[in-house]
């Protein structure tokens, strides 16, 4: 009797530690907005099944907020509400499919136009704005039988950094100045408070609603040191999503190609521009390592390689601006996986790009094309991910006993198997590495 009391005793400890300290977690991000692109890149409701059996979260992709209000609000009622498609209602039903499933809403995810995102400070400021806009929350998970809400709060983006020498470094370091994108906030500090307090009071109001979940996303480029209190805010929250990738982009840098989304710092490089530092932060300042969600892109940035830019490709690397926008997704700077491994097979003449892996697995893949100089062809850098390096993240993320990934998002992965014949390799790739 005695043995079975202990090996009941056994298998309940074991059963618990596994609940308290997840590091499985694979939360698949989906923008709705890609139902709109057209031909082979259109992303249909049901070509999320397919990834469904691999993600464990899908956050729905991107609700936003009504500036004279202050409330929550669809972004998209064509596609979200019963105005039109009715996604939100739609997407939730995959639970009956897939019980184990728990489908959030994320607010912001910088779908909201930059121009407005004033309106994200202005919820925090006051009792009054976080109350209206706490209780429209609560409204929208009711309706629609979302598990929970992630806040992907967009807050103002850091200043581009600079290139600079010695003396130029030891100079700014001693002015600690910290610019923004296109203001500086003057009332950081109120807006790191009133962020806490609203998270806590999302919290409160979640719990009496059937328990549903709180989760936070940083977005790329906005500094955790200024804006999040991680450890007021981890109680409250069941993980956080750390977007650490677009370290380096087409848009924000124009003249300077280099890796998106490094896992550790690299020579002449700043320590926080890698996944390894702003997790470093996180568990620094409290927060539990099962609680910590590394964001891994599906998606490439490109640059426009010209006559002045290096010949091997090694980044960092001279270029002018974004590279040439892909057949599907028609986006100058950016191109799908689908369209990225395509054109590392395509054998037509001028099309294949020349791939350079990453034996360290510290920085990631990245792929070329030189210019031309025969005919003056513009030539084009890609940083991107594939399989090999999404499991490199997903390694990152077990040895450091951390939640889990964050496939950001499952639209712009080979979601039609064109690479290997494998759907949504990437995803894959890191599920089966955690």
């Amino acid at each position: 009797m005695k043995l079975i009391t202990v090996g009941v005793l056994a298998t309940l400890c074991v059963a618990t530690f596994a609940v308290q300290h997840p590091h499985d977690k694979v939360v698949c991000f989906w923008n709705s907005t890609s139902f709109e692109r057209q031909g082979p890149a259109k992303f249909q409701i049901e070509d999320l099944r397919p990834a469904l059996s691999l993600c464990t979260h899908l956050v729905y992709g991107y609700a936003g907020i009504n500036a004279e209000t202050h409330e929550a609000t669809p972004l998209h009622p064509n596609i979200d509400t019963g105005a039109g498609y009715a996604f939100f209602r739609t997407v939730t039903q995959f639970k009956r499919t897939f019980p184990d499933l728990k489908v959030y809403l994320s607010i912001g995810g910088n779908d909201d136009p930059y121009e407005e995102t004033h309106k994200y400070l202005v919820v925090t400021e006051t009792s009054e704005t976080r109350a209206k806009f706490v209780n429209s929350v609560g409204r929208l998970l009711t309706d629609y039988d979302f598990d929970g809400v992630d806040l992907a709060w967009q807050f103002p983006e850091v200043k581009v950094k600079k290139k600079r020498g010695f003396f130029g470094s030891i100079a700014h370091s001693v002015k600690k100045v910290f610019g923004y994108g296109k203001f500086k906030d003057e009332r950081e500090q109120d807006h790191r408070d009133g962020f806490t307090i609203l998270v806590r009071d999302i919290k409160n109001l979640l719990r009496q609603r059937n328990n549903k979940d709180l989760t936070i996303t940083v977005l790329p480029h906005v500094n955790s040191s200024i804006y999040y209190d991680a450890r007021a805010l981890t109680p409250n929250i069941e993980a956080v999503h750390l977007f650490a990738f677009d370290q380096k982009t087409p848009d924000r840098n124009p003249k300077d190609a280099d890796y998106p989304a490094p896992i550790y710092e690299s020579y002449g490089r700043a320590f926080d521009e890698n996944i390894d530092g702003q997790v470093r932060y996180w568990l620094e300042h409290g927060t539990p390592g099962s609680k910590i969600i590394v964001g891994i892109p599906t998606f490439a940035r490109t640059w426009k390689l010209t006559a002045d830019s290096q010949i091997s490709g090694v980044p960092p690397l001279d270029v002018d601006g974004p590279g040439a926008e892909g057949p599907q997704t028609l986006t100058p700077g950016l191109l799908s996986y689908t369209e990225v491994c395509t054109r590392l097979t395509e054998t037509t003449l001028g099309t294949i790009l020349r791939r350079v892996s990453d034996p360290s697995k510290k920085y990631g893949s990245y792929a070329y094309q030189s210019y031309n100089d025969a005919t003056g062809a513009d030539g084009i850098w890609v940083g991107y991910e594939d399989p090999d390096t999404a499991g490199n993240k997903a390694n990152y993320v077990k040895a450091k006993g951390l939640g889990g990934v964050a496939i950001v998002d499952l639209s712009l992965d080979d979601f039609r198997g064109v690479c290997t014949g494998d759907k949504f390799p990437i995803t894959r790739g890191a599920k089966y590495k955690l």
